[in-house]
């Protein structure tokens, strides 16, 4: 297990640490002083897919419900830690309203650039700036950090409450909703955002025959809110899965 401080231009320095095994991922996160026992949000969803008018569109959600709600918990959000999409709209919000709560990025070490290195693969993304921590897995795909999201939140939540919210995505947010349902936690997602999301949504309101959403639904732990009805009746949809047991 290796642990380093990410230096960024900005000026802000992230611990992070790398690790092989699962069974390393508790001590990694006892590491690099992330608190455990927390409420925690698992941010999944579009990251390159969405483009500047997206992410105009989306910002109001993270700046005024989701990064809001995270502060009122004290909730501990995760995500892939990568400078695109969500993750990059959750890096924003965090520093906007400055918030100390940990923002953690869980990424496969093959697919994102250090600050300052020489990468040899084209298909790789820099770390967004204003993340807390980082956690580093084994994998040089995207999708191979799908699996040790969840069980990171499993680590860290312990007794307390956990949500996986849903923005967008493609396959790979299909994947990472898929290791939500499997590890038994409740899914947000924000319906008329786009792609998976709005395939999920539809599958929840028995519109859609794709049976692989159909079978998320089936789990019992969908749960979906609309885009069109504000960023208030995301906060308020999210602090209420957020209370359940």
């Amino acid at each position: 297990m290796q642990t380093s401080t990410i230096q960024f231009t900005n000026g802000r320095h992230s611990p992070a640490v790398w690790v092989n095994h699962s069974e390393q991922l508790r001590a990694a996160i006892r590491t690099i002083g992330v608190p455990f026992a927390r409420p925690t949000i698992v941010l999944v969803g579009g990251a390159a897919g969405l483009d500047a008018a997206d992410l105009a569109r989306l910002r109001p959600v993270f700046r005024e419900a989701l990064a809001p709600v995270s502060a009122a918990l004290q909730a501990t959000v995760i995500d892939g830690g990568t400078d695109a999409g969500v993750m990059r709209l959750m890096g924003e919000a965090h520093s906007e309203l400055g918030l100390t709560t940990p923002l953690i990025g869980v990424a496969a070490e093959g697919t994102i650039e250090l600050p300052g290195a020489v990468h040899e693969h084209a298909d790789t993304a820099q770390l967004e700036p204003h993340h807390t921590h980082f956690i580093f897995v084994p994998g040089h795909n995207w999708g191979d950090e799908s699996l040790w999201l969840a069980r990171t939140a499993q680590e860290l939540g312990e007794s307390a409450t956990s949500t996986t919210v849903l923005v967008d995505g493609g396959d790979v947010a299909r994947e990472d909703v898929k290791q939500s349902v499997n590890a038994g936690r409740g899914v947000l997602v924000i319906a008329g955002t786009g792609r998976t999301a709005d395939d999920v949504a539809a599958a929840f309101r028995n519109r859609a025959s794709d049976s692989e959403n159909q079978v998320l639904v089936d789990s019992g732990l969908i749960d979906i809110v609309e885009l069109a009805h504000g960023p208030a009746a995301v906060a308020t949809k999210l602090r209420a899965m957020l209370a359940r047991r």
